[in-house]
């Protein structure tokens, strides 16, 4: 039942992202005046229903997997099929013209289709979606920050050589809050300031120690010794290292450290998206370690479970991902949909719609065969 839980949570989470994605899309197209014609939060049979005013149907709907904004003649091939029926009509009415008396009749004027307004409006629309995600993570990583604080390493053990010597002059409960005089941060953590030093290589590490500030300089070494795991066993090390085990703990570090470090924080978090994608496409990563929607709400699920604290971590980093993934070029997401919308501006003539659209409806089959695909081999595993 417990877990049953976290599942639902993790769906709740991942249905809130979406929201917060198709809000954008919703807004931006709101303040340049789009004809909508419907929200919905969900897929699927409607559950609920209401249509405003103005013609616009806020739904909620069976399937809490996705949602959309749906404006009106967005692909392009209904408005191309209106366009042929004026045509025909206006034939029809020309020719009654030319042996009839005019008249003046009022109507009112037809809404505008997506695909009618100008393209820069339109790439307004599509890229908001992304930045609402983004603009989210900003908040997320806010809320994270405040709510966990920094993570500061604490020596849990230190190392000593086959002579009973320290390896480094560090002790037991030391909290490590700098490493070179640069502070550990929400943005740099004290794994990101060692990182790359090689064998040999010195450092000066700021530490607390009984209530005082203590500068120590460690050395980087090859580290041969014995430690006792929780089970009675004991574990032989042999790496490079300062010689010293440490266990991460959170300290607050107050509103004025969050409100300061939650946009790098974020364009850290998306950075590490955009490289994860880059890697695949340089074979450093095989496309296996992605996950399918079932296997990241499981893993998403399995974090919260541990640690209610990964709730805060997963909410930043998931609002940047889905951000980023959907203003990557990709046939059916966002990304592509404004490519198209540039090389129409530039050639000052839409791609023929049903070619587009085409593109479009492969590359969401595709994306849905790999993320079922993605998701059953993690099921096999």
């Amino acid at each position: 039942m417990k877990t049953f839980l976290y599942i639902l949570l993790a769906l709740v989470i991942l249905l809130v992202m979406i929201v917060i994605h198709e809000l954008g899309h919703y807004i931006a197209g709101k303040i340049l005046k789009f004809k909508i014609n419907e929200f919905s939060v969900g897929f699927g049979p409607k559950l609920l229903s209401k249509k405003k005013k103005n013609g616009e149907v806020i739904s909620l709907r069976l399937i809490p997997l996705g949602g959309f904004c749906a404006f009106e003649g967005e692909s392009g091939l209904e408005n191309a099929a209106t366009n042929r029926q004026n045509a025909e009509v206006f034939e029809e009415v020309a020719d009654e013209a030319a042996v009839q008396p005019l008249e003046t009749t009022e109507t009112a004027p037809p809404s505008r289709s997506f695909t009618e307004e100008k393209p820069w409006k339109r790439i307004i629309v599509l890229v908001s979606g992304g930045l609402a995600n983004l603009l989210s993570a900003v908040i997320f990583s806010f809320i994270f920050i405040l709510a966990i604080g920094v993570a500061v390493p604490t020596v849990e053990a230190a190392y000593v050589d086959e002579t009973g010597v320290v390896y480094n002059a560090v002790q037991k409960g030391d909290v490590i809050r700098a490493v070179d005089g640069r502070k550990i941060t929400a943005m740099h953590s004290y794994d990101d300031l060692v990182k790359g030093l090689s064998l040999g290589d010195s450092v000066t590490l700021t530490v607390e120690r009984n209530g005082e500030t203590v500068d120590v300089v460690v050395t980087k070494k090859q580290i041969k010794a014995e430690t006792e795991k929780e089970d009675g066993t004991v574990e032989q090390l042999d790496y490079v290292g300062f010689g010293f085990a440490t266990l991460q703990q959170y300290r607050y570090a107050g509103v004025g450290h969050a409100f300061t470090y939650c946009v790098p924080y974020t364009f850290k978090l998306s950075w590490l998206v955009l490289s994860s994608f880059g890697q695949l496409f340089t074979g450093k990563a095989a496309i296996t370690d992605l996950s399918g929607p079932a296997g990241t709400i499981t893993m998403m699920a399995d974090l919260a479970k541990s640690n209610w604290r990964n709730i805060l971590i997963l909410l930043p980093f998931i609002a940047s991902n889905l951000g980023i993934f959907n203003l990557l070029p990709i046939p059916a997401l966002d990304g592509s949909k404004v490519v198209f919308t540039v090389v129409e501006w530039i050639r000052g003539k839409p791609i023929n719609p049903k070619i587009e659209n085409t593109i479009h409806t492969v590359g969401l089959l595709l994306l849905l065969g790999v993320v079922v695909i993605l998701d059953f081999i993690r099921f096999l595993t």
